[in-house]
């Protein structure tokens, strides 16, 4: 089981003028401690879940690029980047921009988008639900192709390229990430494209890894090469045995990762304390 760090929160008691050393800070030791990833959302106001809308929020790819130079190991991405918030040849140059900076580590997160305030609140076009997953998917195509290297035209119902071009490409095969667990479209969308999905618990968590199963098999796809995530709130006043124990259930399902917030991270304690005692336990489940 590996274990990663959502940052979630940008409002630090420092406020402003020390977010970039705490999040240099808070990258560096999670690297340092063997967190496989560091993920930040891709929203432009806060969450309701996280804290009001006028809560500090940095944009998402700036803030990785910023990240990659703090870190040499941990993988990068967005959990989750909307499809509609950015055109897909501008997504798919961002991505290969950071994977090639970072030497190889990044990681396209993308869902369909669900945040209509924050796309209203900045003027981004807020389509029903039909179109989005329409977008979504033909985002996922011309990032593949894009990243693949394909100098050719794409054309599609939304958009249209009429050169792929992208260089420097990917140092690698850059991994895709599908977020959300909806089982007619999302699930289907992981089983075609992507590399990693990435699951909310609750109790049909082991449903919706079973529906997963079910659309791999009906497109000939080997479900096992599907990488299964889970986001886990870390909650370091838990005892570390309990939190070994969550995790130990969740490898037990086959979720290879394990990655969200964490209470006060700005202050690096939680972070020491999840590399000392939970880490090393987990490392061979």
């Amino acid at each position: 089981m590996r274990l990663g760090i959502q940052i979630p929160s940008f409002t630090f008691p420092g406020g402003k003028a020390a977010l970039g050393s705490d999040l240099a800070a808070i990258a560096r030791t999670a690297d340092d401690g063997g967190f496989d990833a560091i993920a930040v959302m891709d929203h432009f106001f806060q969450i309701g879940p996280v804290g009001p809308p006028d809560m500090d929020m940095l944009e998402a790819y700036t803030t990785l690029g910023f990240l990659a130079a703090h870190t040499s190991r941990a993988k990068l991405f967005t959990l989750v980047t909307g499809t509609i918030y950015r055109e897909p040849g501008l997504l798919a140059k961002t991505l290969s921009t950071l994977d090639v900076l970072s030497g190889g580590r990044a990681i396209l997160g993308i869902g369909a988008a669900w945040n209509e305030e924050e796309s209203r609140g900045l003027g981004f076009r807020f389509p029903p639900v039909a179109e989005r997953f329409e977008r979504l998917e033909e985002t996922l195509q011309i990032c593949r192709q894009m990243f693949d290297g394909t100098d050719a035209p794409y054309q599609g119902k939304h958009y249209a390229l009429e050169r792929s071009l992208n260089v420097p490409t990917p140092i690698g095969p850059l991994p895709i990430m599908i977020g959300g667990g909806g089982e007619k479209k999302t699930l289907r969308l992981v089983a075609q494209y992507a590399q990693l999905c990435n699951l909310f618990p609750g109790p049909d968590l082991a449903h919706k890894l079973d529906v997963l199963r079910q659309h791999c098999a009906d497109v000939g796809r080997d479900y096992d090469e599907i990488d299964k995530t889970v986001y886990y709130t870390w909650d370091t006043s838990k005892p570390s045995s309990q939190i070994v124990d969550e995790l130990g259930s969740l490898a037990g399902m086959g979720f290879g990762l394990a990655l969200g917030g964490c209470r006060d991270v700005h202050t690096l304690t939680p972070l020491e304390t999840i590399a000392a005692e939970v880490l090393p336990q987990v490392a061979s489940l």
